[in-house]
């Protein structure tokens, strides 16, 4: 009974420890909102699951009403989750972008951003969803990832 009961411990502290979540400083803290700004479990590599970033920028999460702007910055706040694991665009391996009210001049406005970030293709798995509206009145766009690092 007590070696089942090692073991089981064993494994519970090796889950608990296999799994991290990262907030970084320079974005806006999500722990009210229910979520973290990316979380990864290590495998023979890790995997690293990035929430909604938004065209929000900084800690005050500032919403341009410009299109264009939310989209850089929503590249920009993605590319901040992924530095803080050590991670390049080209280690994304899908997105999810939700974007209100698309259309297709905000998709054209989405390739010619999102060509700037990916400058060495191929470009990740991704879905692209239209939406009526996200989380605040103002939020035009919303990407989220799932990146892999090699051990």
């Amino acid at each position: 009974m007590k070696l089942l009961l090692l073991s089981v411990l064993c494994i519970c502290t090796f889950h608990a420890k296999a799994q991290t979540f990262k907030n970084p400083e320079s974005l806006f803290n999500p722990a009210p909102y229910g979520f973290s700004h990316a979380s990864s479990v290590k495998t023979s590599g890790e995997l690293v699951y990035i929430s909604g970033q938004s065209g929000g920028l900084g800690k005050e999460h500032i919403l341009s009403p410009d299109f264009r702007e939310q989209v850089q910055t929503a590249l920009q706040n993605l590319t901040t989750v992924l530095n803080s694991y050590n991670l390049k665009p080209e280690n994304v391996m899908k997105i999810t972008i939700l974007i209100v009210d698309h259309s297709s001049e905000k998709l054209k406005i989405w390739e010619e951003e999102i060509s700037k970030i990916w400058k060495n293709k191929p470009f990740p798995a991704s879905t692209l969803i239209p939406v009526p509206r996200l989380a605040l009145d103002k939020m035009q766009i919303e990407v989220d990832a799932v990146a892999f690092k090699a051990n």
